[in-house]
């Protein structure tokens, strides 16, 4: 394969509550559709590079005012990041690509629109409307023994241990896991890795396992997809939220309050679309002299 080589490519470098990525303009830079993968892969390393939990493009949209891609640091595509999109709107507010304080963005699962709260033009907070969650087992996917179109409190045997799940696409799969105890990192590595590849989810699945505190609020710890434990993921906090909301968990139409180890998410289902809220950082911007992919 054909070597590729960036010389001076300028990035930023931002988090939601300790979810990080790489953000790239590709408007400007146009990296090749075949090398977007491997950049990815090159750029999250945290020992040889910049590191991170995935890398996102800036591109050009037909029916939005931009368009978001998302790589994980493993190098697949991801279709949707509620983390992700809020930095990517940080992004793009203040680099003057999209100099709007309400921004419709074309993502792999459809457009969605970002609501930002910005104080002497900075944005330090988005509320994004994440659309309606996925429900039906074909369509998330998720593979069941019973005829039925909804995973809901579905039992799975992993490693040592009977866990109930249920499935939730939010543009992306999600199996939501209500546990009585925390769970420490290693278990949440264990299990997390075991539910991830495990033969009932063909596309893969983020693992949520959720300790909840009231009607209104809980604690999650999140193994992502092609990435391993997170300090937060938003799609798993809208999953969760959508998931003990059917459960009876909690309350829709309310805000809950989702506690990850990176910091807090404000959740409102309203049984049709799910509404996210979260602050976003900058962290760095730079330049690296010369990539080779």
């Amino acid at each position: 394969m054909e070597q590729f080589i960036v010389e001076n490519l300028k990035f930023g470098k931002y988090h939601g509550l300790g979810n990080d990525y790489i953000i790239i303009d590709d408007i400007k830079w146009k990296i090749p559709e075949n090398k977007k993968s491997a950049l990815a892969l090159k750029l999250c390393d945290i020992h040889f590079s910049i590191g991170a939990d995935g890398l996102i493009f800036v591109c050009e949209a037909k029916d939005a005012d931009i368009k978001m891609r998302i790589f994980n640091n493993d190098g697949t595509e991801s279709e949707s990041c509620g983390n992700g999109i809020r930095c990517f709107s940080k992004y793009i507010y203040e680099s003057n690509i999209v100099k709007k304080d309400e921004i419709k963005i074309e993502t792999l699962k459809g457009i969605m629109v970002a609501k930002l709260t910005i104080v002497d033009n900075k944005v330090i907070s988005v509320e994004i409307d994440m659309g309606s969650p996925i429900l039906n087992c074909e369509e998330i996917p998720v593979i069941l023994d019973s005829l039925v179109d909804r995973c809901v409190n579905e039992p799975i045997v992993i490693i040592d241990k009977i866990f109930n799940f249920s499935a939730v696409s939010m543009g992306n799969p999600h199996a939501v896991i209500f546990i009585e105890e925390q769970i420490d990192d290693n278990k949440l590595n264990m299990y997390g890795a075991a539910i991830e590849s495990h033969d009932r989810f063909p596309n893969k699945t983020n693992v949520e396992f959720v300790k909840v505190i009231s009607k209104e609020e809980s604690i999650v710890r999140v193994f992502e997809r092609g990435v391993g434990i997170t300090k937060s993921c938003g799609t798993g906090a809208c999953a969760t939220v959508v998931a003990g909301s059917i459960l009876g968990i909690f309350n829709k139409n309310v805000p809950i309050i989702v506690h990850n180890d990176g910091g807090d998410l404000k959740i409102t289902y309203t049984g049709r679309r799910v509404l996210m809220e979260g602050p976003i950082e900058k962290v760095f911007e730079g330049i690296l002299e010369r990539i080779e992919i």
